[in-house]
């Protein structure tokens, strides 16, 4: 061990350094939340010191948190979660009588009537039971087992844990997963933890970013020369892309996953996000069953869904489920058992989700303002995804598809070739370079295509649509005179 005396004191070398630490987490990259996100923190607490910037605030459009972008939350999830974490409140006559109810059944499910203690690891019964019911009625009829739910920290914990239990083998025969380029981080992310083969199938930006079954068998066929294919991640609607998937393409994704012996993983979080006429939200789980017993008995499938997103926004809460369908009883109880270590998932989290698949009914007091609050929030996003494509498509050297649904804008940029050779220079990807300097001129914080994978040659940028319209439009001018300043100074 090496040691040296500083001041005649001993120092010990460290016991976990930067070579001797787990090498899968240094491979781990996050860009939602990466280097340009430090920077903008960075300038936030200059500005707050009176440091001079040419901007006043910086605007963070990287990430989909909808309440730290101003959207107000539901009342009636708000007035349920303040009952279930002080229950005195219950004597309170300000809260209608249907908050009251739905807060006295989640206590009542509660140990020692506290949203304070642990629940079951799968989840609360009665809430796992409401989501089964929710998925029923989202699927026209379709069963949905209570026992095949498990409630989540998020989606983004249900869907570690899913890529957990497939990783295995060595070598070639290493589990390869099947993700879009673009993607969504967490799922680069996650493989680079587990060590396992992140196989790249990329959606088709002249085509709406739509999928096509043509390149999926492009990419597994590729991928069986070096690792054994066994998952197949899809996001609907999309994140960055924000497409949504028609029935057609569901379909003969269920059928390439069935020939070909995959695993499916469904990524809905944004499935009441659609605004663009002519699309509809098809959740693969129900689209599976049209397709007959076939498929329904044989496709191995989780489902994924959350509170984070939708018309609730409620990222903070952590709130999630899944369902996993015809998986194999052994292995589920290898998941019933994993799920276990971690304890059981935030019951804020899982109270909340109870709301969000229970709503209140047409004969409840809160039905009318649940309502009104829920269609102004998707009427509001519905308007700022055409805004967004529209200012977007008027700029020279921006070309915007429409954002169908989600909550994200993936424009492509083209870049003047000083500009590529200036970021090289910096060692910067290209894109990366040109979202730090909008940073540092405009306070505008997006975060680079790079971090989400595109086609190679290829620039673009992921923008949330979630700041307040007039909040909005500001930040599409200041981009528009940005790419217009920046393309004529590198050119």
């Amino acid at each position: 061990m090496s040691q040296q005396a500083v001041n005649g004191v001993q120092c010990r070398a460290k016991v976990l350094t930067l070579d001797n630490m787990n090498p899968y987490v240094k491979r781990v990259e996050y860009a939602v939340r990466g280097p340009i996100v430090q920077r903008a923190v960075q300038l936030e607490k200059e500005l707050k010191e009176g440091i001079k910037k040419p901007f006043t605030e910086v605007i963070k459009a990287n990430i989909g948190d909808a309440h730290a972008m101003g959207q107000k939350p539901i009342t009636f999830l708000r007035q349920v979660l303040a009952l279930c974490a002080y229950p005195e409140l219950l004597e309170d006559n300000k809260f209608p009588e249907d908050a009251k109810k739905r807060a006295q059944r989640i206590l009542d499910a509660c140990g020692g009537h506290s949203i304070g203690a642990y629940s079951a690891s799968q989840g609360i019964e009665c809430i796992r039971q409401d989501v089964s019911r929710y998925i029923e009625k989202r699927d026209g009829g379709i069963p949905s087992n209570p026992d095949n739910i498990y409630l989540s920290t998020g989606a983004s914990d249900a869907i570690v844990t899913m890529l957990k239990l497939m990783v295995c083998g060595e070598g070639r025969d290493r589990t390869g997963v099947m993700i879009s380029i673009p993607q969504y981080p967490l799922y680069s992310a996650a493989l680079a933890e587990l060590g396992a083969v992140q196989i790249s199938y990329y959606l088709d930006e002249d085509k709406c970013w739509s999928l096509d079954v043509k390149e999926l068998r492009r990419a597994l066929n590729e991928a069986r020369q070096h690792c054994n294919p066994r998952v197949l991640c899809i996001i609907n609607p999309g994140n960055p892309t924000g497409q949504v998937q028609s029935r057609q393409c569901i379909e003969d994704v269920i059928r390439f996953a069935k020939e070909e012996h995959l695993f499916l993983m469904a990524d809905e979080v944004y499935q009441d996000n659609v605004y663009a006429e002519g699309c509809k939200f098809h959740s693969f789980k129900k689209v599976l069953f049209e397709m007959g017993p076939e498929y329904s008995s044989t496709v191995e499938m989780a489902s994924f869904h959350s509170t984070s997103k939708c018309y609730m926004g409620e990222c903070g809460f952590r709130g999630g489920y899944m369902e996993v369908i015809n998986m194999d009883p052994e292995v589920k109880a290898q998941l019933t058992k994993l799920v276990s270590v971690r304890l059981c998932p935030p019951v804020p989290g899982q109270a909340l989700l109870d709301l969000v698949v229970n709503p209140p009914q047409p004969d409840e007091p809160s039905y009318t303002t649940f309502v009104k609050e829920r269609t102004a929030v998707l009427a509001a996003l519905a308007e700022k995804a055409r805004l967004t494509e529209q200012v977007f498509n008027t700029v020279p050297g921006i070309t915007c598809n429409p954002v169908q649904g989600a909550m994200y804008t993936f424009p492509r940029i083209t870049l003047p070739q000083k500009a590529i050779d200036k970021a090289k220079e910096e060692g910067k990807v290209p894109d990366m370079f040109y979202c730090m300097k909008l940073l540092e001129e405009e306070g505008i914080c997006l975060v680079p295509g790079s971090g989400f994978g595109q086609k190679e040659g290829t620039f673009h940028f992921r923008m949330t649509i979630l700041p307040p319209t007039e909040k909005l439009k500001v930040v599409l001018q200041k981009i528009r005179e940005f790419h217009i300043r920046f393309t004529q100074e590198f050119s």
